[in-house]
């Protein structure tokens, strides 16, 4: 009788996972630093699944790993809840929904184009007012003195002057540095602790599967000539070596795609357009790409290729994260990266989310009302997004 009440939780908090992962895929506009707000709108603030000190190291520990971290923090926060197959539902529920419109896309790419469909810049807007929603209450935890504003706001400037991967993860690495020198005795003596059910066996596991894959593939790809092996092979590359998320990836892939001639220029750049307009991970870019070289086994391979560095990464990492954090030198680290985070979000704030959201005093307008619906009036960010695209349709309907 336990046992079968233990089995009905667990199914109870599956189907939890699965139906909030879900909504966030089906709403979530407007790139990482977006993800990132909604997920602490609706996992932190909203469901109280964990904290904002968690919620802030996971977002530190995913900065440190290659692959796209808004999707790495998801699938953590899945694990969390729900152990390995916690983090699978997490991570289809929110990709699933991207990759089912791209490959879409992609069949119908020659009759099929909505690049200059109103909407989405409206949903720029809506993500432009969320990144700013969050940016703030992450300002309150992660920089509450001196010190850490001061470590926030060189790591915006430095990103702005020079946005580069490489810069951010040099940032990371300096903060954390200076966080160990700075802030260590500063550490708190009670870490709520989490609970992840991933033996450290298992994360070790993971890792020699992720380095073991990538020493083989090539080899097997060599020795067969097989389209969809190729396609694993690229894409898997590209996921576990790539640091600085989806918009770092993408002329990377286009190296490795265009001048082979797997795709034309216009349709790479059909497909980045269209994945800019969805919600959830722009890895899922690889859906369309895949799609475009081998249909609908070609997208299969494509995002599991993409993506499966990424779960490989956080299943080797989460079981070492929590005892970590109890340490006092690991706690002025992480003190210090998450200062330089919300500097690396604040510069992402304005490049590329004001730079492409707000061009006028109407998207200014829009973006104020939608700000202050979710700021004060704490309406959800699922709202915010429909009521983002009305309000842009009813601005442009009236000439504003």
């Amino acid at each position: 009788m336990e046992k079968q009440s233990r089995e009905k939780s667990r199914l109870s908090t599956l189907l939890e996972i699965l139906f909030i992962s879900t909504k966030l895929g089906l709403t979530s506009f407007g790139g990482p630093v977006a993800h990132l707000a909604y997920f602490k709108d609706e996992y932190v603030d909203r469901r109280k699944w964990l904290n904002d000190k968690t919620y802030a190291d996971l977002i530190a520990l995913c900065q440190f790993l290659p692959g796209p971290a808004s999707s790495q923090v998801g699938i953590s926060i899945g694990m969390l809840r729900g152990g390995i197959l916690g983090g699978i539902i997490s991570f289809l529920g929110f990709t699933l929904p991207s990759v089912i419109v791209l490959v879409i896309f992609a069949l119908l790419y020659q009759s099929f184009s909505l690049g200059d469909a109103g909407f989405i810049h409206s949903l720029k807007v809506v993500a432009a007012a969320v990144v700013l929603h969050a940016l703030l209450g992450l300002g309150k935890k992660l920089t509450p003195d001196k010190s850490r504003l001061a470590i926030a706001i060189v790591a915006a400037v430095i990103m702005l002057f020079y946005p580069s991967a490489w810069i951010q993860i040099f940032i990371i690495l300096a903060a954390g540095l200076l966080g160990l020198k700075l802030f260590k005795d500063k550490a708190e003596s009670k870490i709520e602790p989490f609970h992840v059910s991933i033996s450290k066996r298992t994360g070790l596991t993971s890792l020699l599967i992720l380095v073991g894959t990538l020493i083989l593939l090539p080899v097997l790809n060599n020795t067969f000539n097989n389209s969809l092996l190729n396609i694993f092979d690229i894409f898997f590359r590209v996921g576990s070596l790539v640091f600085g998320g989806g918009h770092v990836v993408l002329p990377i892939i286009e190296r490795e795609l265009v001048p082979q001639g797997f795709l034309s220029p216009d349709e790479f750049l059909a497909g980045y357009g269209m994945a800019q307009a969805v919600p959830g991970p722009l890895f899922t870019f690889s859906s369309y790409l895949g799609t475009m070289m081998e249909g609908i086994a070609g997208a299969v391979v494509a995002t599991i290729a993409i993506f499966l560095p990424s779960f490989l990464l956080i299943v080797a990492a989460l079981p070492f994260l929590s005892e970590l954090r109890k340490r006092a030198a690991f706690q002025g680290i992480l003190m210090g990266v998450n200062a330089s985070v919300v500097g690396i979000l604040l510069a992402a704030f304005y490049d590329p989310v004001i730079k492409s959201s707000i061009l006028d005093g109407s998207d200014f307008a829009l973006g104020v009302i939608l700000f202050a619906l979710l700021n004060v009036w704490k309406v959800p960010a699922w709202l915010i997004v429909i009521i983002g695209v009305v309000g842009g349709y009813i601005f442009n309907l009236l000439g504003f």
